[in-house]
């Protein structure tokens, strides 16, 4: 275990102890998680944001199936008013059911204004009370919306245009590069690259029997902090997907020609290492352009509860690298 995770965890009361059990409902995971994580790891990132006066923040309505959304669009502010930038679209992670456009959105602000890109960050629907498909038809509603508004976004799609998040919003981000693969609304204007940080790839019920036993950590690391198997499952029942859904499950497509490249981040004492690092394979043979940094000894999130840590750092680092490379830049 990572020296620093492992100070942390026992500085919390949480190593070598038994995980309290999963909040009951949705709602007390969502209440409990703002109370105990979002607050301070927001109070810990604010003074390092990037001046104020150097990107807009702006909340944007978007129709979607069944009712309205909202996006948060971070745009860089440079002294060329017609300059055009690339663009992704981000979807936070929360199992599906917590978490919101608050979560990363101070880290967004400074990858927004470091690397000149367009952030589209996605407040979608969550469960237990919107389940499955909802979340990922939300997201592609501002995918697609994204696309058609380019212009008022100031990107241009052909420097780049990106889909990615973290954990539930990695799953996401994987499912709609599938997705919009084959959609005639995406011609001439195709997703180039996928950013995937702790990503979940398939439900374990339905790992496909020549790839089962690649699935080490789902049990390894069941009671690992801050993500236990037993809150994974909670998440499954909210989301209520069907295991073998490729929307739900998407190393279930039949096929993974031809999507754009990946990057992915895996922590190394986590349940789901091994969703992202059997996807990266699939993704290799398949002929996808892949790039891969694994974090030793240390649990899924723990940036969020931990962020002050070295290794902490380091994944945001990583991850606003891995953008630079999905771009073609490094």
């Amino acid at each position: 275990m990572d020296p620093e995770f492992a100070a942390a965890l026992t500085k919390a009361g949480l190593i070598d102890a038994k995980p309290p059990p999963p909040p009951s409902t949705a709602a007390e995971a969502r209440a409990g998680f703002d109370m105990t994580v979002l607050k301070a790891y927001k109070a810990f990132l604010e003074p390092h944001l990037p001046p104020s006066d150097t990107y807009t923040v702006t909340d944007r309505p978007i129709p979607v199936e069944g009712g309205e959304i909202s996006v948060r669009t971070l745009v860089p502010v440079v002294a060329d008013q017609n300059e055009t930038f690339p663009v992704i679209v981000y979807i936070h992670g929360g199992g599906w059911t917590i978490g919101s456009v608050e979560l990363d959105d101070y880290v967004l602000r400074g990858n927004c204004v470091r690397q000149k890109i367009v952030i589209v960050n996605v407040e979608y629907r969550l469960a237990s009370e919107h389940p499955f498909p909802t979340a990922v038809d939300d997201c592609y509603a501002a995918v697609k919306w994204t696309a058609s508004n380019a212009a008022l976004l100031k990107a241009d799609l052909s420097k780049g245009f990106l889909v990615g998040g973290e954990s539930a919003g990695a799953n996401i981000a994987a499912v709609l590069a599938h997705v919009a693969q084959d959609d005639p609304f995406f011609e001439g204007r195709r997703l180039t690259g996928q950013l995937l940080c702790e990503p979940s790839v398939c439900h374990p019920a339905a790992y496909p029997e020549s790839l089962k036993s690649k699935f080490k950590s789902i049990q390894e690391f069941t009671a690992m902090p801050p993500l236990s198997k037993e809150t994974i499952e909670k998440f499954y029942e909210w989301y209520n997907a069907p295991p073998s859904d490729p929307r739900f499950s998407p190393l279930l497509y039949p096929s993974h020609q031809g999507l754009p490249r990946a990057y992915f981040q895996a922590m190394g004492f986590d349940a789901l290492r091994d969703d992202a690092l059997v996807y990266a394979e699939v993704l290799r043979e398949a002929g996808v352009d892949t790039k891969v940094d694994i974090y030793p000894g240390v649990g899924h999130g723990f940036y969020y509860a931990f962020p002050s840590l070295t290794a902490a750092a380091k994944v945001r680092e990583d991850a606003e690298k891995g953008i630079k490379w999905l771009l073609g830049r490094d």
